[in-house]
This record gives structure tokens, sequence and C-alpha cells, in this order.
């Protein structure tokens, strides 16, 4: 975290492994004050995510993110949804991010939507677990298989929180890349965007690291840097 003052310096690292059920899911983080290393065990679920102010939950990140043993899932079939798709403009860095982010959403002059076939897929809380979403739903895109859209509801059925992945065409890679991550609190009226490079000076620097950097121990040294 660069900013704001008060989260500056801080760092979080995570390993992930194939099957999070059977090997979960293993976080620590980096405080700059103490200059200290600790476990994180919380960075999974329906815990909030880092730096949002309680409008994202840890498993939201990329629209789902994590171990999937808390849902039934089903595949609901196919259908074609108007969805975020080649979302250049938005993401540009023609635009700055004060002209994106506006009062309750992003600048729909600078949005962009595309019809497009997904997959539908619905995640329904399985009884005697615990999660602040009783059902999710997602849209897969048929062609990239990132997940587009997701709605999130409450334990009274009632639609909780929209999220939108942004994406762009990435043709040097080649691969299709989300950019802006959108998520809404119906309930409250609030949203968070991540992953805005607008006014980046480079979104991608290749650098030099080893697996040490990829330790707790090697978070006291990027921390320093």
């Amino acid at each position: 975290m660069t900013a704001p003052a008060r989260l500056a310096g801080n760092i979080l690292l995570v390993h992930e492994f194939v099957d999070q059920v059977k090997n979960p899911r293993q976080a620590w983080t980096y405080n700059p004050g103490q200059r200290r290393v600790r476990l994180a065990p919380n960075v999974a679920y329906d815990n909030p995510g880092t730096a949002a102010d309680g409008l994202r939950t840890n498993d939201d990140y990329l629209m789902f993110n994590g171990a999937t043993d808390r849902y039934n899932w089903k595949l609901v079939g196919k259908k074609e949804m108007y969805v975020p798709y080649n979302s250049n403009r938005i993401s540009g860095n023609t635009v700055k991010m004060a002209d994106v982010l506006k009062p309750g959403h992003l600048n729909s002059d600078l949005a962009r939507y595309e019809l497009h076939r997904v997959w539908e897929v619905e995640a329904t809380l399985k009884p005697g677990t615990s999660h602040i979403y009783a059902k999710r739903t997602f849209y897969v895109d048929e062609d990239s298989w990132m997940v587009v859209l997701a709605d999130a509801y409450d334990a009274r059925g009632e639609l909780y929180r929209e999220s939108e992945q942004h994406g762009v065409q990435m043709p040097n890679v080649p691969m299709y890349y989300p950019s802006i991550e959108v998520h809404h609190d119906l309930q409250s009226g609030r949203y968070v965007a991540l992953g805005l490079r607008n006014e980046e000076p480079k979104v991608y620097e290749k650098i030099q690291r080893t697996a040490a950097d990829f330790t707790p121990n090697g978070l006291r040294g990027i921390g320093t840097r």
C-alpha cells in the first residue's frame, strides 16, 4: 500500500494453493510502524477485503477468489447479456482517475458494454456454513472464462451487492486481462473500485525477484526499500 498515509507501507503476502480446501491459503502482513511480520489468517471468505472500507469481501476479489467449499454450485446455462467488455477507454491513460470515478458509479460516458454469451453459475450457501452472501450468481464470459458480472444476495434473499469486471484486450501477450473491478453495495449506496491504472507511469515493469522475496522474512527487506 502506498496511500493513504495511515496504510502506506503495509504489505500483504499471500501463498495460494490449487486446492484451498485441502491446503488453506497462507497469508502474512508487514507493518512498517512495528517493523514486524505477522500471520494474517483471515484473508479468506467473507472477511473484509484489504483497504476496501468494508465494501467487499476477500473472496469478492476478481469476482470470486479462494476456496469454494462453503457453497453448492450449479451451472444454470448459457445466455446473452450486456456485460463490461473491451474497456480500453476507461482503463487507458488518456483519462484521469477523477474522470473515471463519479458519485455512485463509474463514469458511464467512459464505460463500455457489449452483448456477449455468458455462462450463468449459481452458488448457494451450504447449510451449517456462514457467509454474508447467502447466494451468488456469476456470469462467465464464454471466450475468456473471466467472470464479468456477479450478483450477491443477503440472508433475506435481497440483492445486496453487484460487481463488474471491466477488461481489456492485450494482443501482445495474448490474453484478455482484468482492469477496473467495481463492487456496488446497494444497501449503503456506496461502491469501491480496484485496479485503476489510468495515471500509472508504468503498468508493467520487469524486475528481478528471487524466491526469497516471497517468504515472510522477505517482506522486511521489501518494506525497507
